[in-house]
């Protein structure tokens, strides 16, 4: 975790306060932070700004 030990993690409005199966996304300055909502405490996965658009292209293609 270089850049933060606490960044301000939210999750998607497409998940409902009963969804399970979620993650959260936190932006660091030239990468996202990424964690699974139902057990933050085990830390996040830090990806570059590149990888999270691809990512985030890869999963909206239809």
């Amino acid at each position: 975790m270089p850049e933060t030990s606490h960044p301000k993690f939210r999750k998607s409005s497409y998940s409902g306060a009963t969804t399970q199966n979620c993650v959260e996304v936190a932006d660091l300055t030239n990468a996202a932070a990424v964690r699974d909502s139902q057990n933050p405490q085990l830390g996040h996965l830090e990806v570059s700004a590149g990888e999270w658009s691809a990512l985030l292209r890869a999963a909206t293609r239809d």
